[in-house]
């Protein structure tokens, strides 16, 4: 698999590149509209044709470029069929495969920073990858106090779908804050201060509950551009 971790400055926000090396089919997880000719700049220095960009959720931080990149490029945009994106060329849940060539991505449904958020999950010969957006971070995971976000139903989505993975599993996040690129399912289940496998859900609940966050800067600009796939047809 060709694979390449980018990263947005301003919201701190993780692109992934993925494409199978055979058919050179890409897909970009989460891309930044500012960022949109970095990423383009580099489909075609690879030599790869961009068929998808698949996003984790409708993000409250920054704006997607997926509706311009799939102007520009004739991708496919994909969505979870509860993120509230009508735009989307497609709307996944729980189960299907978006497949580049002979590289098949899993998707799970991970609800509870938002009820539309979703993992995707790639193997790689040995290897598992777990691009899991705001769901689970580096020892912390996404809020849960807005666009229909539940504490109950994310520690839920990280126990069922995301803890049940191969301990090993490499997950690459949405964001990070302090300088973190990847983690491990085993890491987080013994060190992440939220959702290590000791914190029960009340303990998890209570925390959330105590956080008291400011709302992001850009939300009343982000939330509706993203619902509109970017702003872009």
């Amino acid at each position: 698999m060709i694979f390449r971790q980018l990263f947005d400055r301003e919201s701190s926000t993780y692109t992934y590149l993925l494409a199978d090396p055979k058919t050179r089919r890409a897909a970009l997880i989460d891309p930044v509209l500012e960022n949109l000719e970095r990423d383009l700049a580099l489909v075609r220095e690879l030599g790869l044709e961009l068929t998808h960009v698949l996003e984790t959720h409708v993000h409250a931080d920054h704006v997607t470029a997926g509706g311009l990149l799939r102007q520009r490029t004739g991708a496919k945009t994909v969505v979870s069929e509860r993120g509230g994106a009508e735009c989307a060329s497609r709307h996944v849940g729980d189960g299907d495969r978006v497949a580049l060539g002979e590289l098949e991505i899993e998707v799970r449904a991970t609800p509870g920073h938002t009820n539309g958020c979703l993992s995707y999950v790639v193997r790689d010969g040995a290897r598992t990858l777990a691009f899991t957006g705001d769901a689970l971070l580096v020892r912390g995971c996404g809020r849960t106090d807005f666009q229909q976000g539940d504490s109950r139903t994310l520690y839920r989505s990280v126990r069922d779908q995301l803890y049940t993975l191969p301990d090993d599993t490499e997950v690459f996040p949405g964001h990070d804050y302090r300088g973190h690129t990847t983690t491990t399912i085993a890491e987080e289940k013994a060190h992440n201060p939220r959702l290590a496998t000791k914190i029960g859900e009340a303990e998890f609940v209570r925390m959330m509950a105590e956080l008291k966050l400011a709302n992001p800067k850009l939300m009343d600009v982000a939330v509706p551009a993203n619902l509109a796939c970017g702003g872009a047809k």
